[in-house]
């Protein structure tokens, strides 16, 4: 089994980063791969709403990491996103590389447990993940928690270790996650499969 770690920070060794290590050694030690996607400093076009990804299944635009990430998101058993808090909110990059993964690759995520990291010098933890965990819901996904909100503290990466309780769950989340993806691959084997949704209905409030 393996999960793809998505850092939506600029900064490759920062706080985001340090974070998603403590998720994935714990991972590691419960015999989950794992790899990490570092986003970087290049730029992240937004979803443009052409719907030209609906029947490719892939992003109509080829000059960053969306497509490349999609097809490494179609063999993996579970996610886990990373953001620092800027404003209150994801970093841009992370919400703009989102619209398009989920837009254009939706089906690589459905029934795949997720989770949402963030880290943040002080305040806009909460909000952040709230943002990030309505991705997940969207798409079916089982959104795996920990003992606390999936939050790290830390103005710089050299402080992230004195925030031992965030380190802690992020090693609860990490253990969670495992043991999610282990029961459903128990699940898968003794025959039980994901749920067909109900697709019918699309409510215009207009009308």
């Amino acid at each position: 089994m393996k999960v793809l770690l998505l850092n939506g920070s600029t900064r490759k060794d920062g706080c985001t980063y340090l974070a998603l290590q403590e998720v994935s050694r714990t991972l590691n030690a419960e015999g989950i791969e794992t790899e990490m996607i570092q986003m970087g400093g290049g730029p992240i076009r937004d979803c443009i709403g052409c719907n030209g990804c609906v029947k490719k299944g892939q992003c109509v635009f080829h000059d960053d990491m969306v497509n490349e990430i999609i097809v490494k998101a179609k063999t993996a058993d579970g996610f886990v996103f990373g953001s620092p808090v800027y404003y209150a909110h994801p970093s841009g990059q992370i919400l703009s590389l989102l619209d398009r993964l989920f837009y254009a690759g939706g089906s690589a995520f459905t029934h795949k447990p997720g989770a949402a990291v963030v880290t943040a010098r002080r305040a806009g933890t909460t909000a952040s993940l709230d943002v990030l965990n309505k991705y997940m819901t969207d798409a079916q996904m089982p959104v795996v928690s920990s003992t606390y909100w999936n939050m790290v503290f830390g103005p710089a990466p050299k402080l992230i270790e004195r925030d031992a309780e965030g380190l802690q769950t992020m090693r609860n989340l990490g253990r969670n996650l495992a043991w999610v993806l282990k029961c459903l691959e128990l699940g898968k084997q003794n025959g039980i499969e994901p749920p067909e949704a109900e697709t019918s209905y699309w409510t215009n409030f207009n009308r």
